[in-house]
């Protein structure tokens, strides 16, 4: 019975923090068309993706959201807590296109469509 109850108290405070998280990143991901929404990455099945996708986060993503992905806390977020993993490859690719500067982040719509899913990639293999 302890070992129950010592197993779900970590599924609850998981389960917790998904949906604290979930809220907000949502807000993010708000109008995103139903097309963009169900793109799949094309490059999700190419091994150096990520790693193209990793050198152009360092061009354009690193200084804002710092070389370990762990953003400042406070505008820009971490890439890197599991908020991403609940949004769609193609929800991704659309905010990279459109950004949103009320939030502080820009529009990447002049980096090529196959840039865009390079970071993607990446932005999946560092989850």
């Amino acid at each position: 019975m302890i070992g129950r109850k010592t197993f779900l108290i970590p599924a609850a405070l998981a389960l917790s923090m998904t949906l604290a998280f979930a809220a907000p990143i949502k807000e993010w991901f708000e109008g995103v068309p139903a097309k963009d929404h169900a793109h799949v990455n094309p490059m999700a099945s190419q091994p150096k993706a990520a790693s193209a996708g990793a050198l152009l986060y360092g061009d354009h993503c690193l200084s804002c959201h710092r070389a370990n992905a762990q953003g400042d806390g406070k505008k820009k977020p971490s890439l890197r807590n599991g908020r991403i993993g609940i949004v769609s490859d193609g929800d991704l690719e659309w905010f990279l296109r459109q950004g949103n500067l009320h939030k502080g982040m820009p529009s990447w719509s002049s980096l090529p469509e196959a840039q865009r899913w390079q970071l993607v990639a990446y932005l999946r293999s560092i989850q």
